[in-house]
């Protein structure tokens, strides 16, 4: 029973912290009546939390293998008390920057439930199981959309401690239903990250990450000031349309993690980026508050595929070593949040503008595209290599002028020759002298021709002995039809021989 409610209980886990971590932003235009915050220091103070939140998700991640997911869970939101209260009684802006780097915790827990909740389910629909508790960063939405409604009627400070009942009964809940039986891992951290940094994926996906759940973060803590001093909207207006933004990116968190199991992951984030680079593209042009919603959506709809389809990634590159790669990749991720706030706010400050920042993004955004499609690539050549080191045939390629360019691991067990042997060098070295030249131009001539050739011919071992085998020699062309080399593939067929 406890297995089951895994799902639920760890989602509504990530709601909670969620709603904690942005607690501070949701709120500043209320708190700023009250604390006096110079305007060069609001990204600041919106952008702190998320440093730790994204810090701590490694160790959190690392942890949540050690100790099980209910106990890190219990113990966030036991520490999570300390900062709420602190904030509730702060009155200057040292106050809100200390009290909101401990908010962090609430973000940091992200990397407990993908941790763990792979666990409990088969590999093939691990992106849609961290699509759905990806779906507890609603979270941000929840409280974006509801601090300031609540604060209107009761003031921030007695908003802010409404959290503190929030918290204990979500700890409650955790020491109650949380499974005390989760399989554990306890590989030291040291030896997972040795096993995990010099893989080239596990920076690739950190990078996709920080721009896909970074720009998510960014717009969610940047959003609800933006919409009032650039566009002049009332603070509710402006905290609904931060939580349709929310929502919107949330919803597709799920699908992009299925989408991420039907079909090739790598494709779909090909789409992923082309929309963030279209969608910062029209933000770039300052445009007018209906096609700067456009813009905005577009970002919600891409980054919400995107975060889904990253976390059906991580499972299956990095299975044995899933906490520590989720506990970086996450980070990665909250610290893509952290950064785009306060770069769009020097440059506003220079140039009293964002248009530039945006374009930045853009162009950040196409980078990863074509990382992407790199790595697709390289995935495809991997795919290609281990068919060529894996098969049982022997196989020897040639260029178009007949030297040998390369050969694979079957090929030196059955003629005992290694590629060292052999490269650089004319494939009749292998002739056995059994046939005359006419066999030789008669398969050539066929070649030519039709393109291949198979049949059975006598060749010779590097140790002397002959051996029969069946040949298939075939040409490959290049898209001007020209040949580029040509491929051997052969068994041994001399036992079978009547």
């Amino acid at each position: 029973m406890k297995k089951k409610i895994q799902l639920p209980l760890q989602t509504a886990n990530l709601v909670v912290g969620f709603m904690v971590w942005v607690l501070i932003s949701s709120l500043l235009p209320f708190i700023r009546a009250d604390i006096d915050i110079p305007p060069e220091k609001i990204a600041i103070v919106t952008a702190v939390p998320v440093v730790l939140g994204s810090v701590l998700r490694i160790p959190l991640g690392y942890y949540a293998n050690i100790f099980g997911a209910r106990l890190i869970f219990l113990t966030s939101f036991v520490i999570l008390l300390f900062p709420v209260f602190y904030i509730s009684k702060a009155s200057t802006l040292t106050d809100l920057i200390i009290g909101g780097t401990f908010l962090g915790i609430g973000g940091a827990v992200f990397s407990v439930g993908v941790t763990s909740l792979p666990k409990y389910y088969p590999k093939e629909k691990h992106g849609l199981i961290n699509g759905i508790y990806g779906m507890g960063n609603v979270g941000t939405a929840v409280t974006t959309f509801a601090a300031p409604v609540i604060a209107t009627q009761v003031g921030w400070v007695t908003t802010v401690q409404l959290y503190l009942i929030l918290l204990i009964i979500f700890a409650l809940l955790n020491f109650i239903f949380g499974d005390r039986h989760e399989p554990k891992v306890k590989t030291p951290i040291i030896e997972q990250i040795k096993g995990v940094y010099k893989n080239e994926k596990l920076w690739f996906f950190s990078l996709f990450y920080f721009i896909t759940f970074g720009s998510f973060v960014a717009f969610t803590v940047f959003l609800p000031n933006f919409l009032v001093d650039f566009f002049e909207l009332g603070k509710v207006d402006a905290g609904i349309r931060t939580a349709g933004f929310i929502i919107v990116a949330t919803l597709l968190r799920p699908i992009g993690g299925w989408l991420g199991d039907k079909f090739q992951p790598l494709i779909i984030l090909m789409g992923v980026f082309a929309g963030l680079t279209i969608g910062s593209i029209i933000l770039a042009f300052s445009p007018s508050l209906v096609l700067y919603t456009v813009g905005v959506m577009l970002i919600a709809i891409t980054a919400g595929l995107g975060n889904g389809v990253i976390f059906k990634l991580v499972p299956f590159y990095f299975n044995k070593q899933a906490g520590i790669v989720n506990g970086i990749v996450s980070m990665m991720g909250g610290l893509g949040g952290f950064f785009p706030p306060l770069l769009l706010a020097v440059i506003y400050s220079i140039t009293e503008s964002y248009s530039i920042g945006f374009m930045a993004f853009s162009q950040v955004s196409l980078v990863s595209l074509v990382l992407v499609l790199w790595l697709y690539y390289m995935d495809e050549l991997t795919l290609s290599k281990e068919v060529f080191d894996h098969t049982g045939q022997g196989i020897l390629v040639t260029n178009a002028k007949g030297k040998i360019m390369s050969v694979n691991p079957a090929f030196t067990d059955l003629t005992g020759y290694n590629e060292s042997d052999v490269l650089g060098k004319n494939p009749n070295m292998l002739s056995s002298g059994e046939h005359d030249s006419a066999f030789y131009e008669q398969m050539w001539h066929t070649i030519q021709e039709k393109g291949e050739w198979q049949g059975q011919i006598w060749n010779r071992k590097k140790n002397g002995d002959i051996y029969l085998e069946l040949l298939t020699i075939s040409t490959v062309f290049d898209d001007s039809g020209d040949i580029v080399r040509y491929v051997g593939t052969f068994s041994d067929i001399t036992d079978e021989k009547v």
